[in-house]
């Protein structure tokens, strides 16, 4: 049976050889689709997190699928479906996405000095095959149809959170940074950004910043560099749930890249870490309009 630390290093070289190929998994294309958009189990409708969602936006790029939504194959049983059958030019055990999860383990620890006996608790990593509804017979319901009609975006989603949020915002100049010191974000005024959904990329990946010392994230323990990540990815998430038209990100410069490549290629829980924390980071902005989406 795998170990943690052989399926951290064979999920940590598929990313790193994905970004290197010019590949950002975290990003998606944008698209006005219900079911577009952020990966998702379509039985508890709860988007994936953690590393999940660039294994499945991997998954969807390598067979061109465009679903959001996934299941295990007993999962698409449940709702009359059935998983097509592998095709030929896919080699065994690529057919579905292979997932990650944590199983709570217990061991019993005895106490050298005086005999005593507790329960000590440890997370065994797992992996678990689901499949997109694109790969499913009678899924059409949760496929995103070609002939949908692309919409206008709506930043109203959008506008919705960052007034939620109760953040500082502040328009001025020609910089977008966090002050942490002072608790406030900048950014340059909304007309100065072309296309607009720019804009609001630059806001969520600000908000990013701001949720650090929210969440008891420490920036300074972690690097600069993984904050960058974990903002740049949440950022990503973000966008996607409230449909922002994701473009090339102000953060993805080359010697970010190159800067989370070696570290990625260093420690391979590193995307681990930061793929966890940006998942927190969305979920955390998100629960501020919460109410207004359950209430939709």
């Amino acid at each position: 049976m795998p170990t943690n630390d052989s399926i951290r290093s064979q999920i940590t070289s598929q990313l790193i050889h994905a970004i290197e190929s010019g590949v950002k998994p975290w990003r998606r294309p944008w698209t006005t689709s219900k079911n577009a958009g952020r990966a998702a189990n379509v039985v508890s409708k709860h988007p994936y997190s953690g590393i999940n969602p660039l294994l499945l936006e991997l998954h969807r790029m390598e067979h061109g699928f465009s679903s959001k939504w996934y299941g295990t194959y007993r999962q698409w049983e449940q709702l009359h479906c059935q998983v097509m059958k592998r095709p030929e030019n896919v080699e065994k055990g690529q057919w579905g996405a292979k997932i990650v999860f944590y199983k709570p383990m217990t061991k019993t620890v005895i106490d050298p000095a005086t005999g005593d006996e507790t329960e000590d608790q440890f997370y065994v990593m797992r992996q678990w095959s689901v499949f997109c509804a694109d790969q499913v017979e009678g899924a059409e319901a949760f496929r995103v149809k070609e002939d949908e009609p692309v919409s206008v975006p709506d930043f109203e989603p959008a506008d919705s959170l960052i007034t939620a949020s109760g953040a500082d915002l502040r328009h001025q100049g020609d910089r977008a940074f966090y002050n942490r010191l002072s608790d406030y974000i900048v950014v340059p005024p909304r007309h100065r950004f072309d296309p607009l959904g720019a804009y609001y990329e630059t806001v969520l990946h600000e908000l990013g910043h701001w949720s650090e010392v929210r969440l008891d994230w420490d920036h300074q323990q972690h690097g600069y560099a993984m904050g960058e990540l974990v903002a740049e990815m949440a950022a990503s998430f973000l966008a996607t749930e409230l449909g922002v038209p994701q473009g090339e990100s102000l953060e993805n410069h080359a010697s970010y890249l190159k800067s989370w490549l070696k570290e990625m290629k260093n420690d391979p829980a590193y995307i681990f870490k930061a793929s966890t924390q940006a998942s927190k980071v969305a979920d955390y902005l998100l629960a501020f309009t919460k109410h207004e989406v359950a209430a939709a």
